[in-house]
């Protein structure tokens, strides 16, 4: 089974979430929408295949990290979420919540021997492209 295929995401903590972005596109070319940027790149597996990691700058005041206390989540892109959180909750990881489900794909939480929310995905790439 395999359990993370890539980086989903990067999202972190910022003082001006839109100064931020401004800055990165003005000296990096990191375009960005309400949401941050994409970075689309092809499946090494099928080629025609389009994927997305996303890099988003958050307000300082986000709860989206909680329970974590960190100033950043990385999101990991999986292939089945369902069966890799059985097999994380017999190895004693901890989830937070319940997986959801929207258009473009799956999400789950579970927290790292640090504390760190980290965020898994399984995407359906069409709908953010």
């Amino acid at each position: 089974m395999k359990r993370v295929t890539g980086i989903g995401g990067v999202f972190f903590k910022s003082e001006d979430p839109e100064k931020t972005k401004s800055w990165y596109q003005d000296h990096l070319r990191i375009e960005s929408d309400q949401y941050g940027g994409k970075f689309v790149w092809r499946d090494k597996d099928d080629k025609e295949k389009e994927c997305m990691t996303a890099w988003s700058p958050m307000p300082q005041s986000t709860d989206y990290y909680s329970p974590s206390k960190s100033e950043f989540m990385i999101n990991y892109r999986v292939e089945d979420l369902k069966a890799l959180l059985e097999v994380l909750k017999s190895e004693g990881v901890e989830q937070v919540g319940k997986m959801e489900e929207y258009e473009y794909g799956k999400f789950a939480w579970i927290i790292d021997p640090d504390g760190r929310k980290v965020e898994l995905w399984e995407p359906i790439d069409a709908p953010l492209l």
